[in-house]
């Protein structure tokens, strides 16, 4: 069931310096992040949640001609809910390869979309040049929380809007998060991807520079043959998954495969036959002050 929404009133418009904090290679780290991301191929996995774009472009209220930011799109499923819906669109993302893919779709269905490669904690765009900036499972992954969030503001105008679609801590990816981690360890102190699927956080990171944050958890529905094909896919095709059986012994690996097994089995919905994972996310509109 859905939660209601969280609304935010601060007053506060001015962006401070981004701070980073001492004692971790965020650069190394952001290299390694990147090299998981190129490989597999995270397209095979990113067009399942297509229905995830289309929720988020109708909860940001999203108007033709408005100039709309994707960031960290991945394939693209956010840039082209906002293309159907007549929107002026920059598909951004650091890997290529996925820029390629959405490319491809966009190309099939004859859609307008701009794609150009950039970084979500370092934008290559002026000031206050979108009306709305959207990420679905995109942003969340980057490694400095506060640089991002203050870029998102940076980017959108007064008024505008910011719609972001991320895992929850508690809900299945959440899980499957620290079934991975507790095999191969995220680097010391840097923040969970899970926490952007937090209120708190988000609050955090855009309270004082948002007129207005409305949060709403949702269900995205995994649905594949069985739990076996749920890890064929993911083992092979997303990078995350795919670098942390890589960096295991075969024992580790096949601990993973039975943890992950038993994951997706108590959390799956779908009877005997199939598998249907429900994984909670938080839905997110923010409004620019």
């Amino acid at each position: 069931m859905n939660q209601p929404y969280i609304v935010c009133t601060p007053n506060a418009t001015t962006l401070p310096p981004a701070a980073r904090p001492a004692g971790i290679d965020f650069d190394a780290i952001k290299l390694r992040q990147q090299g998981t991301w190129t490989s597999g191929d995270y397209a095979v996995v990113g067009t399942t949640l297509q229905i995830v774009g289309e929720s988020l472009a109708e909860a940001v209220d999203l108007r033709a001609g408005e100039r709309v930011l994707d960031v960290a799109a991945g394939n693209g499923n956010a840039s082209l809910a906002a293309a159907r819906r007549h929107a002026r669109v920059v598909s951004t993302d650091y890997v290529p390869q996925l820029l390629e893919k959405g490319a491809a779709r966009a190309t099939a269905e004859g859609l307008d979309i701009e794609f150009q490669v950039a970084d979500a904690e370092a934008l290559p765009f002026e000031d206050a040049s979108f009306d709305v900036a959207l990420s679905t499972f995109g942003a969340m992954f980057t490694p400095e929380h506060g640089r991002t969030a203050r870029e998102f503001l940076r980017v959108v105008r007064s008024g505008g809007r910011i719609g972001m679609a991320n895992w929850t801590p508690d809900g299945y990816i959440g899980q499957l998060f620290r079934v991975v981690g507790s095999y191969v360890p995220p680097p010391p102190g840097l923040q969970s991807p899970a926490l952007w699927g937090s209120e708190p956080h988000v609050v955090e990171l855009f309270g004082p520079h948002a007129a207005h944050i409305a949060c709403e958890r949702r269900i995205f529905n995994f649905r594949y043959r069985s739990a076996a094909h749920w890890l064929e896919v993911f083992r092979n095709y997303y990078g995350p998954l795919l670098k942390a059986y890589a960096a295991l012994d075969s024992k580790g690996q096949a601990q993973l495969t039975t943890d992950i097994t038993a994951l997706l089995e108590r959390s799956n919905v779908g009877g005997a036959n199939s598998l249907v994972v429900p994984s909670e996310y938080l839905e997110i509109v923010i409004t620019r002050a």
